[in-house]
């Protein structure tokens, strides 16, 4: 069995394993009605593309056109374990291709999981220590990144699959109660940042003092 400490990460690790094929047009989106956000669609002409809004945790994930989900299908049905809120890939994992599958899963579960965290940064100790175990090398220290008004500590990790450099970045924050982790694949650094570039968060009200 599973150590709890391991619940999101053998989540989000479950990314790391799909290989993507060269391009992807259909658009297979649905909202999962168990997960704590929607799925809807922006209007834009050629560049139009879905995005995922979760008010609780107030940020948003703009996704790529022609990306496809499977959110329900990465779910698990103990409600103990991690919750998978998006899971979302450049092309259908089932497809065989030669390139990395892009792809983007934020996943939550329950602080309270984890006794003795205080901070997200401590996250990463055991998420540094599962992706090596998992065939990943740590590039670099874990470090904050400024996501909006937001800093959130986050590791990037390089894995070989054959020809191929497998990329993946984690950025982690506690709100409300919960541990989200926001899972990040490309085929390069580059791909990284630009996936990244579609997570937002909504502002956060300065508290005025008299």
């Amino acid at each position: 069995m599973a150590s709890p400490r391991a619940r999101v990460l053998t989540a989000f690790l479950m990314c790391s394993a799909v290989t993507a094929a060269p391009q992807m047009a259909a658009r297979s989106f649905s909202t999962n009605p168990k997960a704590e956000g929607q799925v809807t669609e922006t209007q834009s002409g050629a560049d139009a593309a879905f995005v995922y809004r979760n008010a609780r945790l107030g940020f948003t994930y703009q996704v790529r056109y022609g990306w496809v989900e499977r959110t329900k299908q990465m779910q698990g049905t103990d409600p103990q374990k991690a919750q998978v809120l998006l899971a979302v890939f450049e092309r259908p994992p089932e497809v065989s291709g030669d390139t990395v599958n892009s792809a983007v899963l934020i996943a939550m579960e329950s602080a309270a999981t984890y006794p003795g965290l205080k901070t997200a940064a401590d996250y990463l100790g055991p998420l540094t220590e599962l992706a090596v175990s998992k065939g990943f090398k740590a590039v670099e220290d874990p470090y904050e990144v400024e996501i909006g008004d937001r800093w959130l500590p986050r590791a990037d990790f390089s894995k070989q699959r054959g020809s191929l450099t497998m990329r993946q970045s984690s950025l982690v924050m506690l709100a409300k109660g919960s541990l989200v982790s926001f899972t990040f694949i490309g085929g390069s650094g580059d791909d990284i940042e630009e996936l990244i570039e579609g997570l937002r968060f909504a502002a956060v009200k300065a508290n005025r003092s008299k």
